[in-house]
Parts: C-alpha cells; sequence; structure tokens
C-alpha cells in the first residue's frame, strides 16, 4: 500500500520552503516601493504555515518512502508547488484571473517561458522577482534541493531523485544521492551567481542581472523587459546569456568533470559531442541563411542565429531576433527544434539529445543486423553497452511524446485556435521552451488564448517536465494495485 504520511510530509516540506522563498522578493518589494510586499507576506505566512502543518501533523508516522510514493510525491509536490506559488499574483491584484496566475506560476515553475503578461515592464518589482525564482526554483528541481536537506529531517531521498530525473543518463556524478543533490545545487548556485556578477558588470542594473542570472540558469527564459534579452543593446551581454544558456544545456556531469579537470570523461561522452557538433553546425547554417537574406552584416547575423539556435535548443527561450520574421524554412527549422532538447541531466527541457542519438545510432544498426539476421549487434554509448530495456524505454518515450504532441494538437484547435498556432502552443508547451510559431511566436504571448487552451497547456507543460512517465504512470491501474 501506499504511504499517505510519506507523502503528506514531504509536500509538507516543498510547502514550508516555498513559504520562506516568498520572503526573499520582500528585499526589492520595499527597495523600490513597488507596493507589492503584503501579498508575499501574506503568502509566504499562509504557505509555511500549510507547509508546517502537514510536517508536523505527520511526523512521527512511518516515513519510508519507496517507488510509488516517490512519484506519488513529485507529481503531488509539483501541483501543491503551483497552488501556493501563484497566491503572490492573485492577492496582489496583479493577475487577478486564477487561470492565468496558474498559466504564469506552472509556465515559470516548469521553466516553460510562456507568459501571459502584456507588459511586463509595469509589472511590480517583487513579483517580477518572485516569476523569475519560480523558473530558478523549477531549473534544478525543489525536490532535488529537499534530498539536500533530508538528512535533518530523517526522510530518505533516493525514490525521489529516480522520479524527478527519469530520463536516461550515463554516467553516475556520485554513488550517494544526497551528497548529488548537494553537488547539483553547489553549481548552480555558483553559476548563477557568476553570471549575474557578469552581467551586472556588462552594464545591466543588479535587478535585472539577478533575474536574468536565474531564468538563464533554470532556461526558463521570463525577462523582466517587454522585448526579453533583446531591449539590451550590448552586443556583449548577448554573447554572455548566449554561452551560460549553453553551459545550462550540458549534462552537469559534465559540468562536475570539468571543475575536477578530467577532460578525457568530457570528450568521451557522446551526447556532450553531439550537442556541441549540431549546436555548431546549426548556427553556421542560420548564420549563412540570415546573412544572405537580410540586411544584417556577419556579426549581428551570427549572434542572432547562435544566440536564437541555442535558446530554443536549450529550451530557454530568451529572444533577440523574430526567427518567424527570417525565412520559412527557418521558421521550419525553429519549430523542429522544439523538439529536441539539450543535454539529459540539464535544466533543459524537450525530448533530451541523448535520446536523440540512441535512437539514430540503433536505427542505423538496424539496416546491419537486416544485413546480417544472425549476428549480435548491440548499440553501444559511450563505450557500454545500452540494456535492452532502456532502449525500449526511449522508444516508448519517443512515441508516447508524438502521440501527446499530435492528441494536444487536436484538442487545442478543437478549442478555437488554428492549426498552425496549436502545433507551436503545444510543442513549446510539451518541451518547455517557450515562444512558439504562429499567434505564439516570439514576438506574441498566451493572453489571447481561452481559459480551457490555458489548462491544457499547463497540463502539457507538467507533462513535459516530468518527462511524461513520471505523470502518466498515476494513470494506470498497476500504480494503484495493492500487490
Amino acid at each position: 500500500m501506499i504511504n499517505h504520511f510519506a507523502v503528506i510530509q514531504v509536500v509538507g516540506v516543498l510547502l514550508a520552503l516555498v513559504g520562506l522563498l516568498m520572503f526573499l522578493p520582500l528585499i526589492f518589494s520595499w527597495y523600490y516601493d513597488s507596493g507589492d510586499g503584503s501579498s508575499f507576506l501574506l503568502s509566504g505566512v499562509i504557505t509555511l504555515a500549510v507547509g508546517l502543518l502537514c510536517y508536523y501533523g505527520t511526523k512521527g508516522k512511518d516515513n519510508s518512502v519507496h517507488k510509488r510514493e516517490g512519484y506519488l510525491i513529485v507529481s503531488m509536490g509539483w501541483l501543491a508547488m503551483f497552488a501556493f506559488s501563484a497566491l503572490p499574483y492573485i492577492i496582489s491584484g496583479h493577475i487577478p484571473s486564477l487561470t492565468n496566475a496558474y498559466f504564469e506560476t506552472v509556465s515559470g515553475m516548469t521553466t516553460t517561458g510562456a507568459t501571459i503578461l502584456t507588459d511586463i515592464e509595469s509589472t511590480p518589482q517583487g513579483l517580477l522577482f518572485w516569476r523569475s525564482m519560480t523558473q530558478w526554483i523549477g531549473g534544478m528541481g525543489i525536490i532535488v534541493l529537499t534530498i539536500a536537506v533530508f538528512p535533518f529531517l530523517g526522510i530518505g531521498g533516493i525514490e525521489l531523485f529516480v522520479a524527478e530525473a527519469p530520463g536516461p543518463v550515463s554516467d553516475k556524478i556520485h554513488p550517494r544521492i544526497k551528497a548529488t543533490a548537494r553537488a547539483l545545487w553547489v553549481i548552480y548556485v555558483a553559476l548563477t551567481c557568476i553570471l549575474c556578477v557578469l552581467l551586472y558588470v556588462e552594464g545591466m542594473t543588479f535587478y535585472d542581472a539577478i533575474n536574468h542570472a536565474m531564468t538563464t540558469m533554470a532556461t526558463g527564459g521570463f525577462s523582466t523587459k517587454n522585448a526579453s534579452v533583446a531591449f539590451f543593446q550590448a552586443p556583449i551581454i548577448h554573447y554572455t546569456i548566449l554561452i551560460f544558456m549553453f553551459i545550462a544545456g550540458v549534462n552537469y556531469t559534465i559540468i562536475i568533470f570539468l571543475v575536477r579537470f578530467r577532460w578525457a570523461r568530457i570528450w568521451q561522452n557522446e551526447e556532450f559531442r553531439g550537442y556541441l557538433i549540431i549546436v555548431a553546425f546549426l548556427s553556421l547554417l542560420v548564420t549563412y541563411l540570415v546573412f544572405s537574406s537580410t540586411d544584417a552584416g556577419i556579426e549581428r547575423s551570427f549572434r542572432d542565429a547562435t544566440f536564437q539556435v541555442v535558446s530554443i535548443i536549450t529550451t530557454t527561450g530568451f529572444v533577440t531576433a523574430d526567427y518567424t520574421s527570417w525565412k520559412l524554412s527557418l521558421t521550419a527549422l525553429f519549430f523542429i527544434l522544439l523538439f529536441a532538447g539539450a543535454s539529459a541531466g540539464s535544466t533543459s527541457g524537450g525530448i533530451k539529445l541523448i535520446r536523440h542519438v540512441v535512437f539514430f545510432k540503433n536505427s542505423l544498426l538496424e539496416f546491419k543486423r537486416l544485413l546480417h539476421p544472425k549476428a549480435i549487434i548491440r548499440l553501444r554509448m559511450n563505450h557500454e553497452i545500452v540494456p535492452a530495456r532502456i532502449l525500449t524505454h526511449i522508444l516508448v518515450f519517443l512515441l508516447i511524446y508524438l502521440g501527446v504532441f499530435i492528441v494536444g494538437t487536436i484538442v487545442v484547435s478543437g478549442l478555437g485556435l488554428d492549426l498552425l498556432s496549436s502545433m507551436g502552443a503545444v510543442a513549446t508547451s510539451l518541451g518547455n521552451v517557450g515562444p512558439g510559431i504562429g499567434a505564439v511566436g516570439p514576438l506574441d504571448n498566451f493572453a489571447g488564448l481561452n481559459d480551457p487552451t490555458k489548462w491544457v497547456l499547463m497540463f502539457l507543460m507538467l507533462l513535459g517536465r516530468l518527462e511524461l512517465f513520471t505523470i502518466l504512470i498515476l494513470f494506470t491501474p498497476y500504480f494503484w494495485k495493492t500487490k
């Protein structure tokens, strides 16, 4: 049977942490006198109180966490965080609509970056900071953060990490999950601080720098400006964010190897090599097409092309140029990139490159198997044989992902959105990217969509953020069987 006490207790811990984090925007609310401070005080108190009530109400009970509890905690934890993280928007009155408040929160927590705000710069500074913080929390996953503090609470965390990161990760960072969680967050915080300092030195205000640093490392894409990163004219700012977007899309195993100067292990990783090669090739290709079809100079063509390629493939969603205004073929290319994703073990969304690499290599080997039907030809990644179970998992994932996209497109178009925009909205929501094509392109937002469409897209955002299986497994009869 499922241990409901453990579920309630861990969700309580998550809500208590979210409640404490709600007090941080008060710094900017008071400094800028933006008038939204009371909404954070009340929201923080409510969230913290509910979290502590859940935790202490189940303290002393059996808190063992196994696979079923792990998946349920992750799903219920995210839903609970969505509900309470929307409180500042609603209480402040700046997003009075329940649907819109939830949409902005779900988009933030899942690091999708789709927004319903039509005038971002008129939004109070405290709310914008909280908006960015929801992406920063969701980027690495607040559940991984709680694994790092679980030793102090007496709660095990190994099953939670499995449910939170179900994608195939070929390298083990550390055999102890708690140490792994700490290492991930130390790197995450350090990179965020470094980027914040760089952006501040390069000309951003501290407020803009910290917001963009958080949403860059989270590969989220929320900005404090209506024009996104295009607002900042300094090329050095564009290049700095571009580099850190690329880093944020790298498997954190690779970053740990980099810190430890294990260069050979980095280059041996096939997913990293593929990531580097694909980004370089697409950047050069798009640069050539933009330069040959617009009046932009070679440097501007290279900067805009590379920035948009990295932004979309890492699912960050920042914008320096409207890629839908370029050649039609480039619009099609960027639509395809909505399905790419960067590395597994990174903060990016999407399908993830390692699944594409495995699928491509296995497809090529299938031709060889046809010619040599009696031969035993096994797929290898990073010089290791990929188990048949992993191959099946990846093939099923790709099939379900495609099926969800098709069904989602049909449903959204049936709710009144045109087909092209429906495809763009579903693809960008499922991939947690942000901008899409059609009516939800890089210069548009999601404010004009009707409420039922927004709820469908919110479900797709959560489904994509937790990589399908974590949510879909709850809808299977096997999950709820007692034996």
